[in-house]
């Protein structure tokens, strides 16, 4: 599998001028091929492809996990490409769609067809008891950085954890859609207790999308959201919270699985 990252030199100008190296991650090219046919090309982190791969084809609306027979990740001269093998069921339905990707990290909805699919309203997420008190959800962003070793090594990657009483797993890429959905696909690869989404990143609609399609009832971002991603994520039943420090936060929706009890899953 490729490296993460790698040291490239560099001139550094002012006070401490000089010659040294730095650690940068890398950026390849990640194809995700559906029974033979690529539905995405990705600029990404060459790590947690299968998880990528599992997250993608749920979050983007392409299959279920039952619905994956196999995944494969096959390296070429020009890139990775993740070849997911699908049920007949679900690729029909991946044969009725118009939509193809092709774009950079930054753009989470490069190669949509229609505004109806760029603004699409999500099913509420399912009901449940969880809730956290306020000091839990500023230990869960504390918590974040302590998990993020390619954040620690390159200071130019996003990171997506998964929080319930404490952190419970996290991933990394250059892109903050891609970190979102590899800790997508390892969660639904993996029995997992309700809890909380925290990203890195601002939150756009389509992270709220994603987040909805997993069926997380809590988002937590350090960053602010779009006007139109608070209005999705009242839609979908998901409590938003966004700006978090490890000493204080914004709650825009559904604040009333914020508590002053210790946090609980159903």
């Amino acid at each position: 599998m490729m490296q993460t990252h790698r040291p490239l030199p560099r001139l550094i100008f002012g006070s401490g001028a000089g010659t040294a190296s730095r650690e940068l991650p890398e950026e390849v090219a990640v194809a995700l091929s559906f029974n033979g046919s690529t539905q995405a090309v990705m600029m990404a982190s060459p790590s947690d492809l299968v998880d990528f791969a599992y997250g993608f084809a749920l979050t983007e609306g392409i299959a279920k996990p039952k619905e994956i027979q196999s995944v494969e990740v096959v390296e070429t001269p020009l890139g990775l490409d993740v070849q997911i093998w699908l049920e007949a069921q679900a690729e029909a339905r991946l044969a009725k769609r118009r939509r193809t990707m092709a774009g950079p990290v930054g753009c989470g909805l490069c190669g949509i067809d229609s505004l109806e699919e760029a603004t699409r309203v999500m099913q509420p997420v399912p009901k449940t008891s969880f809730r956290m008190a306020p000091s839990a959800i500023m230990a869960a962003i504390a918590a974040l950085p302590a998990a993020q070793p390619l954040h620690d090594t390159t200071r130019a990657v996003h990171a997506a954890g998964y929080f319930s009483d404490k952190l419970l797993a996290v991933r990394e890429d250059v892109g903050r859609h891609n970190a979102l959905d590899k800790l997508c696909g390892h969660l639904i690869r993996n029995p997992h207790p309700t809890g909380a989404i925290i990203l890195t990143s601002r939150v756009s609609i389509d992270m709220v999308q994603k987040v909805a399609a997993l069926g997380a009832p809590m988002l937590i971002a350090v960053s602010a959201p779009t006007a139109h991603a608070v209005h999705l994520a009242d839609q979908a039943g998901i409590t938003l919270i966004a700006l978090a420090r490890p000493d204080r936060f914004e709650a825009y929706t559904h604040t009333d699985r914020i508590s002053q009890e210790t946090a609980h899953v159903a």
